[in-house]
C-alpha cells in the first residue's frame, strides 16, 4: 500500500471520530469505544485506526491512557500554544501586547455575559470569585483560579469559539504576574469583584468598563516599563 493511500485512509478515519464524536455528542473527558469497537464500528483496519488516533491525539482532540482507553480531550482540538509564545522573547513587551489583546476581547465578552447570564451560572461565576479571593487573601498561589474565573465569563457569554480562545488568552495570566512580580494582588480582589457584580446584575456598560479598569491598570504599568527601558537603553 502507498504512502499516500494509507494517509488519505487515515485522513477518513479521522474525520469519521470526529463524526462519531458529534453525533454520540460526546463532552470532554468522554470515553470513546474501545479500539477493537471503534474499528468495527467505523469499518477500517487497526492500523488505519491507530494511525488516525495518533494524528487526533497530536490535533488535541483525543486523549490516550494506557489501560484506560481513549477520551475526548479536555483541549476538544485547542492547540497548546497557537499564539507561539514559547518563541517570543518574554519581558515587558510581550507582557504589553497581550494586555492589549485582552482588551480587544475581554471588555466585550463581560458585557455579553451580562445579558446572556443565567441563574445557575451567576452563582457559579460568584463561586468561581469567591475561590479567587480567598487565595489572594491567604497570599496563596492564585493564577489558575484567575484563570478560571475569566475562563468562566467567556463560557456565561455563551460563544462557543470565544470559549475556545480562553485557555490560550487565560495563560497569559501566568505570564502577567510574574512579569509583574505579583504587583496587583492588592487590588485583583476588588477589580474581579467589580466585574463579577456588573455580569450578575445583567449591566452590560458596568461589566465592559470593569473589565477594561481591571486589564487596563496592567496595561498602563507594562507601557510605562516598555517606554523606561527604551530611554535607558538610548543613554
Amino acid at each position: 500500500m502507498s504512502s499516500t493511500m494509507l494517509r488519505s485512509r487515515t485522513a477518513v478515519a479521522a474525520d469519521q471520530i470526529i463524526q462519531l464524536i458529534r453525533e454520540r455528542k460526546l463532552q470532554p473527558g468522554d470515553r470513546l469505544p474501545n479500539e477493537q469497537e471503534l474499528a468495527a464500528l467505523l469499518n477500517i483496519g487497526r492500523s488505519t485506526l491507530r494511525e488516525a488516533i495518533r494524528r487526533l491525539v497530536t490535533r488535541n482532540i483525543l486523549v490516550v491512557r494506557q489501560g484506560s482507553g481513549m477520551y475526548v480531550s479536555e483541549q476538544m482540538g485547542v492547540p497548546e500554544d497557537p499564539l507561539g509564545l514559547t518563541f517570543i522573547e518574554k519581558g515587558p513587551k510581550l507582557a504589553k501586547d497581550l494586555i492589549e489583546l485582552r482588551l480587544m476581547i475581554e471588555p466585550e465578552m463581560a458585557a455579553t455575559a451580562a445579558l446572556k447570564i443565567t441563574q445557575s451560572q451567576k452563582e457559579e461565576l460568584i463561586m468561581r470569585c469567591d475561590l479567587v479571593e480567598e487565595k489572594i487573601d491567604k497570599g496563596e498561589y492564585y493564577v489558575d483560579r484567575d484563570a478560571m474565573l475569566h475562563s468562566y465569563i467567556a463560557e456565561c457569554s455563551g460563544n462557543s469559539v470565544l470559549q475556545n480562545l480562553m485557555p490560550t488568552i487565560a495563560s497569559s495570566v501566568s505570564i502577567l504576574i510574574k512579569e509583574s512580580n505579583d504587583g496587583f494582588r492588592a487590588r485583583a480582589n476588588h477589580e474581579h469583584r467589580c466585574i463579577v457584580n456588573a455580569v450578575c446584575r445583567g449591566d452590560a456598560l458596568g461589566a465592559r468598563n470593569a473589565m477594561i479598569t481591571h486589564l487596563n491598570v496592567t496595561r498602563d504599568y507594562f507601557a510605562q516599563r516598555e517606554y523606561m527601558s527604551k530611554v535607558v537603553w538610548k543613554e
